[in-house]
């Protein structure tokens, strides 16, 4: 047998078990098409698309964490003696976004955990929670579920008391054409027992008067709008249990190199809506000193402080001036400082001043 004869051979086997083989191989399948996150800029910054939906979603939040102070007897007499407090606070928010033949169908949920173990410094209950802050759905103008009022909305310092810092489960319209806006609300109102009111020398102050059973509701409404460099907005609030609301204003304008802020207030008792007062009267003005600090003088006065039994204001008065400062360390950190006066007179109890004040430090994204 010749050499090449061999080599012959040898190729033709070698092609016989090769086909043998081919015949046999498990040919792997082809890799399912993966559909990345895409961006959604129909309704702004940060929205991406939930994948295999045409649903945008975005994802915000922050993380706080803040000292409370007060000294002399505001300290003691108001606030439960405790001269200072801290707190850690977590929120994070859900917001979902759609279009449909009505227009856009959002849906929100704010998550909100806090732990605050010791203290009332500055009149702040303890606080060791994890709540549902705001959950609630927006179609056409209509929003139904629990969220923050119109009333929430206030002054950018921390020296003035013109909000309840409230949110309800609730029911609103609004209209909103960008320059001006008008809403009406029915709200579920929240209730309190005798053990909130609070008191110097025996005499009630700022009580949550209890309305002892009804239907906790209340009407709430608001318009708005802006022209120029001045926006201002009026909104009034009716507790239909306690048979008393009421009404408050507020204009900013933009003057110099800040923006000042006036507001007014009236309520004909003790409410949800307003418990601080019969009437107040506040006024600030934000200084931009530069593109990261922002200096914020304010003062307020105060009318009818204390309460009877049936929640109707009958003395008193209230003097608060003071300063916020906000400083942007870096982009998304951001500081918080504010120093306060407050004076408080009594016509049948001891008068009371003091300072109060806080420090933030919060971590936004």
């Amino acid at each position: 047998m010749t050499i090449k004869s061999l080599l012959l051979g040898s190729a033709a086997a070698l092609a016989v078990v090769s086909g043998a083989q081919a015949a046999d191989a498990i040919v792997a399948a082809e890799p399912e098409p993966v559909e990345y996150v895409r961006v959604c800029d129909a309704y702004g910054t940060g929205y991406f698309y939930i994948p295999g939906t045409e649903t945008c979603l975005k994802i915000q939040g922050y993380i706080r964490f803040q000292v409370d102070w007060s000294a002399g007897d505001v300290a003691d007499q108001i606030y439960g003696g405790e001269d200072w407090s801290a707190r850690t606070r977590g929120q994070v928010a859900f917001t979902a976004k759609s279009d449909t033949e009505y227009g856009p169908l959002t849906g929100v949920i704010v998550y909100q955990a806090n732990f605050r173990p010791n203290g009332v410094a500055n009149s702040q209950d303890d606080q060791n929670d994890t709540i549902i802050d705001e959950a609630y759905i927006d179609i056409a103008g209509f929003r139904v579920g629990k969220f923050v009022n119109w009333w929430d909305a206030d002054f950018s310092g921390e020296t003035e008391s013109i909000n309840n810092n409230t949110n309800f489960n609730a029911i609103r319209y609004q209209y909103d054409s960008g320059d001006f806006y008008a809403g009406i609300a029915v709200e579920e109102l929240t209730r309190t027992d005798d053990d909130d009111t609070r008191s110097i020398g025996g005499v009630v102050v700022g009580t949550d008067f209890p309305s002892n059973g009804g239907n906790n509701v209340g009407i709430d409404a608001a318009v708005g709008g802006k022209f120029g460099a001045i926006s201002w907005e009026l909104l009034g609030g009716y507790d239909i249990d306690r048979e008393d609301g009421a009404i408050r204003g507020i204009i900013y304008a933009d003057i110099g190199p800040g923006t000042f802020g006036l507001a007014g207030v009236w309520a004909s008792g003790v409410s949800d809506y307003y418990a601080n007062g019969e009437w107040a009267i506040a006024a600030q003005y934000a200084v931009k000193a530069t593109d990261k600090f922002t200096i914020t003088p304010a003062v307020q006065y105060t009318n009818n402080i204390e309460s009877d039994d049936e929640g109707e204001f009958d003395g008193g008065s209230e003097w608060r001036a003071g300063v916020t400062l906000d400083y942007e360390i870096v982009e998304n950190l951001s500081t918080k400082v504010t120093v306060n006066y407050v004076a408080e007179d009594f016509d049948d109890a001891e008068d009371v001043d003091g300072v109060t004040g806080f420090f933030r430090l919060q971590r936004s994204f």
